[in-house]
């Protein structure tokens, strides 16, 4: 009887220290440190697919986006944030907010689907933004830009979801080495950053997008490649970002996988090693 006590009082203690584990890293996650592992190539050469990051909560303050999303559909597991912090929806306030920066590069909330993007702050309130040519107008005047190279990469599929990137040396065969012109753009204020081009596109001649109070504008630095603020949330862009569905900023890669999976670590990248992000 008493063996039987003592292994019964030890299933409850593990299991105990489960919860509590649990309880302190959801904690954690919801108030400091959020991770978040990069999927596509809509932020390259910044931020290359499989880059593993941790997103910084604390600078921005906190709303119902902070909570983390839980989704495992392996399990038919789907909580959304809403479902454990929509009590602090209110009215696009934060609490202890801080001012996101024109240039930050930013995770936040997909104001319709819910899920998490990370891409470039350009547009700040009131701002006005269009882009002419391929080039970057803010409010009137254009984001100077020079030349900055090639970046290359092998052309195969990339990351979990296998996607094989865009050329622009195109068409190019598997295992080929594609192109894309890099180029150093100049945010006002002095940010300087890299982005790539592919093509010249549709999303690279815009009407002037003019920010509402309270919201900001993102784009991608793959600029070809990115679903971002130039495409409204109606047909499945992001549009205008409200205050209140920003989680947090990126500052620092931690490592990186050019696998298929993160935990593949013989694929990782040596010299993405607690990378600074610009």
């Amino acid at each position: 009887m008493g063996e039987k006590s003592s292994f019964a009082g030890s299933v409850l203690e593990t299991i105990k220290t489960i919860v509590y584990a649990l309880l302190i890293a959801g904690i954690f996650r919801t108030l400091f440190f959020q991770p978040f592992w990069i999927p596509s190539g809509s932020m390259k050469d910044t931020l290359l697919v499989g880059d593993f990051l941790f997103v910084n909560k604390m600078v921005y303050g906190y709303s119902h986006a902070s909570c983390p999303s839980i989704r495992i559909a392996s399990l038919g597991l789907d909580i959304d944030a809403e479902d454990i912090c929509g009590w602090m929806k209110s009215d696009n306030s934060r609490i202890w907010g801080g001012e996101p920066q024109r240039g930050d590069v930013v995770v936040f909330r997909h104001p319709v689907s819910g899920s998490d993007y990370i891409k470039r702050l350009i547009g700040l309130p009131g701002d006005k933004i269009q882009m002419q040519r391929g080039q970057l107008f803010i409010n009137g005047e254009p984001a100077p830009t020079e030349p900055a190279g090639t970046f290359t990469e092998r052309f195969e599929p990339q990351g979990p979801e296998g996607r094989t990137p865009r050329c622009e040396n195109g068409p190019v065969g598997a295992g080929g080495i594609c192109e894309k012109s890099r180029y150093w753009e100049t945010l006002p204020g002095g940010l300087k950053h890299a982005i790539l081009n592919v093509t010249m596109q549709g999303s690279d001649n815009t009407g002037v997008y003019t920010v509402p109070d309270g919201h900001y504008f993102f784009l991608g630095d793959n600029r070809d490649n990115s679903t971002d603020s130039r495409v409204a949330q109606t047909a499945g862009g992001v549009g205008y970002v409200p205050y209140e569905d920003i989680i947090g900023r990126a500052d620092r890669i931690m490592f990186s996988s050019a696998g298929r999976s993160m935990l593949f670590f013989w694929t990782w990248r040596s010299d993405r090693y607690f990378k600074a992000i610009e």
